[in-house]
């Protein structure tokens, strides 16, 4: 991923409150020789001051930027892969909307010749995977799962040989994902002229299409720091 430097966070603190709320993502395994990668669609929690004990804790080794936490049914074909490389990569993107072009067009330059662009955010880890298959540890793992998704609670805990989920323990495998890396691109237009961002920001109020809010909100707040 092409980060330029008026794209990149900030700081860490704007990727992860953003990745906080944004939970869903794709998991890339490198495949076996031969084969392709495989990418999992995934539901997960990342948790930025929870690293492994095995971590050493600093940048460029696990656990520098905390562990994100999932699981995957045992049938999944990805294992074999993943074993083989626990390297992997999750990806996340959101907030992401087309720009036209006339939006975008210089000062003093007709509207017609403006480029059209695409806005996003998209934060990508860089994981050491250790795959878990204690009951228990599984059990802490989609409990941590739930307790993210379901604040409010309404669901049983998972518990090792309870009811109701205790013997469906045995037909997945939990993740534990060791963040060594992190890129964050934040990509809405913050090197362009005032008058042009305030041109994009009417448009996106105006047109209130999906996603168009959420670019808003970020555009104003990149503009504020």
């Amino acid at each position: 991923m092409l980060i330029h430097p008026w794209d990149a966070a900030r700081t860490d603190t704007e990727w992860q409150e953003w990745l906080a709320t944004h939970d869903f993502g794709q998991l890339a395994v490198n495949g076996l020789p031969g084969e392709p990668p495989h990418v999992q669609p995934v539901h997960f929690v990342y948790e930025a001051e929870r690293a492994s004990p095995h971590a050493p804790g600093t940048h460029g080794t696990p656990g520098a930027y905390g562990r994100v936490l999932t699981h995957l049914a045992r049938p999944n074909p990805l294992w074999h892969a993943l074993e083989a490389d626990p390297v992997v990569l999750l990806s996340v993107v959101d907030d992401y909307v087309y720009v036209p072009g006339p939006w975008q067009a210089a000062p003093d330059t007709p509207a017609e010749h403006g480029v059209p662009t695409s806005f996003y955010a998209a934060v990508q880890l860089r994981c050491t995977a250790r795959v878990v298959d204690d009951p228990e540890e599984k059990a802490d793992i989609l409990n941590r799962q739930v307790g993210h998704f379901q604040p409010e609670g309404g669901s049983a805990r998972a518990a090792v040989g309870e009811a109701p989920y205790g013997r469906m323990l045995s037909g997945i495998r939990a993740l534990c994902l060791e963040v060594t890396d992190v890129r964050a691109k934040f990509k809405y237009a913050s090197h362009k002229p005032a008058e042009v961002q305030d041109r994009i920001a009417a448009g996106l109020a105006e047109r209130r299409g999906p996603g168009d809010a959420a670019a808003r909100a970020h555009q104003a707040r990149r503009r504020e720091t």
